[in-house]
């Protein structure tokens, strides 16, 4: 799901998307109905669907995440949990979470407390000297798995007004252009934790690009821009994968995970040592 919040938010001024070759910017603010609103209305109505929801959460404390987590507990719909912390700690002068190793194991710490009952990703921000850190200490502090990436941070101007593009100036970029970067996170984060899931995003189009996240070491793909263009590209995308899959020989879609860190030479399905 989109990330929930405590409380309501209206999100930030307009214009706060706008368009870049291969990509977009967004600045929506985490816009959202708040907890209570989420709880009520959004997620019985994904359940009533026959959704399985990996609620995204989001907060400004290492306590409103344990909130918000707490909230969760128990709810129906719900199969896990991501802690999205890309997102400004009011308790430390601003500072991303993401950013920050003992910030982010404190959220981690502080949701897994919690007890959700659910696994628990946290969401990670290429925009790091070093993913991998922050990786490992989400995972000491208790995550079962990692999604990566959330967008990168971006400016478009506009040239005719001579003022960025965006009200907030600054915005997440997203979509095709951000997907080497976030297939280097997957990469890298595979290497170093290769025992923990990875939930593969950034520019996810095709189902060659999934199958780039797989190899890569994703357990799983998440698509966001694409659906923008094409409401029904995680269905498509979906079926490309499995075509693909099959097309290199691959009987399941955890014998691929992570194949392209093996020697080379190694058939599909057998583990090299």
């Amino acid at each position: 799901t989109k990330s929930v919040q405590l409380r309501a938010r209206s999100g930030r001024a307009t214009p706060r998307m706008a368009e870049t070759p291969s990509g977009m910017l967004n600045s929506i603010g985490l816009q959202g109905p708040g907890i209570d609103a989420f709880l009520a209305i959004d997620l019985p109505w994904l359940a009533a669907r026959g959704a399985r929801a990996m609620v995204s959460i989001a907060g400004s404390s290492v306590e409103e995440y344990a909130q918000l987590a707490s909230r969760l507990r128990g709810a129906g719909g719900m199969i896990a949990l991501e802690v999205n912390i890309s997102c400004p700690n009011v308790e430390s002068r601003g500072e991303v979470f993401a950013c920050d190793p003992a910030a982010a194991s404190a959220v981690l710490t502080a949701v897994r407390s919690a007890d959700p009952g659910v696994p628990v990703y946290a969401k990670l921000s290429p925009d790091v000297t070093d993913i991998v850190t922050v990786a490992h200490a989400c995972v000491d502090a208790g995550a079962d798995g990692i999604s990566a990436i959330n967008t990168l941070l971006g400016l478009v101007i506009d040239t005719d007004t001579l003022r960025p593009v965006l009200a907030a100036g600054t915005g997440g970029l997203s979509g095709p252009a951000v997907r080497p970067v976030a297939l280097r996170c997957v990469w890298q984060i595979h290497r170093a934790l290769p025992d923990t899931p990875i939930l593969g995003m950034g520019g996810i189009t095709t189902g060659t690009d999934a199958l780039q996240f797989i190899l890569a070491g994703a357990s799983a793909v998440s698509v966001g821009t694409a659906v923008f263009g094409d409401p029904r590209a995680p269905e498509r995308i979906g079926h490309e994968l499995a075509r693909a899959l099959a097309g290199k020989g691959f009987a399941r879609l955890a014998d691929a995970v992570g194949y392209a860190h093996r020697a080379a030479g190694t058939p599909p399905g057998q583990v090299s040592v």
